[in-house]
């Protein structure tokens, strides 16, 4: 999933010849147990008044959690250069707005934790602050979801150049910056590896921790809803996903509380909570299930890390870094990832004399 504010990520998707592959939605539907659904939407007013109408008619708001939401997205929109942001976590960024309990469990929380991987309890309230205003309030279309409409195989299938070499399932146990096999070195991989591949790089990553992602396929034997997508209130299952009438993707973001569950339980609890919230569900029978644990999903982005985040550029000048972990300008998100390879090209293109432009602000 990803929003049409990540600009980077869709220039990434053009390069590639797969920005056709992605599917956007402008509707946000979010589901109540019992079934229930609201949508969000934008209309016709200018941002970041886009979603006055829809929000005044969401009913899984009352009229004082409106207000209270109102009064957190203008604080939001002044307060998002301050200087101390990182030293707060989210929720208690929240509380200072005086936010109340259902604002933030159905509105500010469905939407960070899906954005960032991580609980407002635990994650920077810089990084949510700033996704909140690029994806919600900065411009009318920035908050529409793109979903990829093929597998995620063929959406980052390889395609290189005939001067390009890609050695696949090649294990490295070290890199040496001063192997004069290369001119450049450029070191991708996870912050947990960085210090095995170049234990003598100087980096302070001992607090870096990661928050994981569970994903729940699930084949049915007829449909359960018509819903695209739709956020899942109050429940362990965060999103819903309609891959066809008969397949369905549930998605947990910081899915601690799974990990140590065994398969058969993880799917059973999906189950039992898809009922609760689409009827038809109870009716249906499963007919296949699949559970994917990715225990290093991404990085937390706690309070106090962003100061720790290394730039591309290196103590060596001819070794570069990127990942979503290093400091791109952007959360650790795909869009967050992109950015650091672009960071990270532009910065080898000025050691090497030809310095060229490739982030797109």
């Amino acid at each position: 999933m990803l929003l049409r504010c990540c600009r980077n990520l869709l220039d990434f998707y053009r390069r590639c010849g797969v920005l056709d592959k992605i599917r956007f939605f402008r509707e946000y539907y979010f589901v109540e147990p019992g079934g229930r659904v609201w949508r969000l939407e934008a209309g016709s007013l200018p941002s970041p008044l886009h979603f006055a109408g829809s929000f005044l008619s969401f009913g899984a708001l009352g009229w004082r959690d409106k207000l209270s939401v109102a009064g957190g997205l203008r604080a939001l929109a002044r307060q998002r250069g301050r200087s101390d942001l990182d030293r707060l976590t989210f929720a208690s960024w929240l509380a200072a707005q005086g936010q109340t309990e259902t604002a933030v469990r159905r509105f500010w929380r469905p939407l960070v934790v899906s954005a960032l991987n991580e609980e407002p309890e635990r994650v920077s309230a810089q990084p949510a602050v700033q996704v909140f205003w690029q994806g919600v309030l900065a411009s009318a279309d920035g908050y529409h979801m793109g979903i990829p409409a093929v597998p995620l195989s063929e959406l980052y299938s390889l395609r290189l150049g005939e001067r390009v070499r890609i050695h696949l399932r090649s294990a490295v146990e070290r890199l040496d910056p001063a192997d004069r096999s290369a001119d450049f070195f450029l070191s991708a991989v996870p912050f947990e590896r960085v210090g095995e591949l170049l234990p003598d790089l100087g980096l302070n990553l001992e607090r870096f921790e990661h928050s994981p992602i569970t994903g729940i396929h699930l084949w049915v034997d007829r449909e359960i809803t018509t819903l695209p997508q739709a956020a899942l209130f109050d429940r362990t299952i965060q999103w819903i996903f309609r891959k066809s009438p008969v397949y369905y993707q549930l998605v947990v973001s910081a899915s601690r509380s799974l990990l140590p569950l065994p398969r058969q339980q993880v799917i059973d609890l999906a189950w039992r909570e898809l009922g609760e919230f689409f009827p038809a569900a109870r009716a249906a029978r499963l007919e296949r299930a699949q559970v994917i644990k990715e225990a290093r999903a991404t990085y937390s982005s706690a309070p106090g890390l962003e100061a720790l985040r290394p730039g591309p550029q290196t103590r060596y000048q001819n070794l570069f870094l990127a990942g979503d972990w290093t400091r791109s300008g952007w959360p650790p998100t795909m869009e967050g990832a992109v950015r650091s390879g672009y960071l990270a090209a532009e910065a080898i293109t000025r050691a090497a004399g030809r310095p060229a432009k490739f982030l797109l602000e």
